[in-house]
């Protein structure tokens, strides 16, 4: 009886061991809640382009635009948890429940890896007479509602950005009024042309004017300088200030994915990411590389929605 015992244990260790190693049996759809061409788009290719050499199926970009990017998402979390339906979620996961847009939050998901994160800049003219971020908040302090600022539209990522540095240096939402723009192309070109006097994109994103020679950074809201711009300051060190904001992208499926298909599936993204082809990737689109997984992805998103909650709040903008 021991015996027989044994040999179905075996069995059915076996065929879970079988399972393992046969996922993915089946082409997996790769969801991007964001349009064609885009950042989060383009980034989304490439992993799927890489998993689907990696694991020998197809791995197949569905964009699935909408609701401010809660369609797309609502697709990832409510896709059946097998393994075959994965997705990029974005920073705005943690902004959307906020907004009241949606009921999804980070917790919505089984979070597989954080592959890229690109932090606020702090950028004003080439020619603006201000030539440190503390000089512009003081200015701001003193003579609330001369400057202006921009970056994205009103409630978006960069708007948040600065109202969370504003909030972290006790200065009034007022003080530096916010100017909403379509991205933070069209924002930087306002900058330029005199329309705005700061804008707080990322730094990839205002590099096209900065190596022209028409734009300047003062700072970026991290805790390390960017590998695109190492002399420019953190925020920390520009303005004394702790606070740090970045637009991210991540991979995740639906909540309760098998502990064996979520280990394939970081796995394979990890050795991904550790290539030098997707660090090539990465330097010739300006993006930066960040890597946490599972857990460690979960701490950084929950820390992430408590600072945009905070934010939104002190703006008005929770619901």
């Amino acid at each position: 009886m021991k015996t027989l015992v044994r040999a179905v244990a075996l069995t059915f260790a076996f065929a879970a061991g079988a399972a393992s190693a046969a996922y993915p049996e089946r082409p997996i759809t790769f969801v991007v809640p964001w349009g064609a061409g885009g950042g989060t788009d383009t980034t989304a290719r490439y992993f799927a382009a890489m998993m689907e050499k990696e694991l020998g199926q197809p791995v197949n970009v569905v964009n699935r635009t909408g609701g401010s990017g809660v369609v797309g998402h609502s697709a990832i979390a409510q896709a059946p948890a097998d393994g075959y339906t994965i997705g990029m979620i974005t920073v705005e996961i943690s902004m959307m429940h906020w907004q009241g847009l949606t009921e999804l939050n980070p917790t919505s998901y089984t979070p597989l890896a954080l592959v890229n994160a690109d932090p606020a800049g702090f950028t004003v003219r080439a020619d603006s007479p201000y030539k440190s971020v503390r000089e512009v908040l003081d200015y701001a302090r003193a003579n609330p509602g001369k400057l202006k600022a921009s970056g994205t539209g009103q409630g978006g990522i960069w708007h948040l950005a600065l109202a969370g540095l504003m909030n972290d240096t006790k200065l009034p939402a007022t003080a530096i009024p916010w100017v909403p723009s379509n991205g933070a192309a069209p924002a930087m070109q306002d900058l330029v042309a005199g329309g705005v006097d700061v804008v707080t994109c990322s730094l990839p994103e205002a590099r096209a004017m900065i190596d022209a020679g028409k734009a300047k950074p003062l700072a970026v809201m991290d805790t390390k300088p960017s590998g695109l711009f190492p002399n420019v300051p953190t925020m920390k060190q520009a303005a004394g200030s702790d606070w740090t904001v970045a637009a991210w992208r991540g991979i995740a499926g639906p909540k309760g994915l098998p502990k064996d298909v979520e280990q394939k599936l970081v796995a394979t993204i990890r050795k991904i990411w550790d290539s030098k082809e997707f660090k090539d990737f990465a330097t010739s689109k300006g993006y930066g590389t960040e890597w946490a997984a599972q857990a460690d992805f979960a701490a950084y998103m929950a820390k992430g929605d408590r600072s945009m909650g905070d934010v939104m709040k002190a703006l008005g903008l929770a619901k």
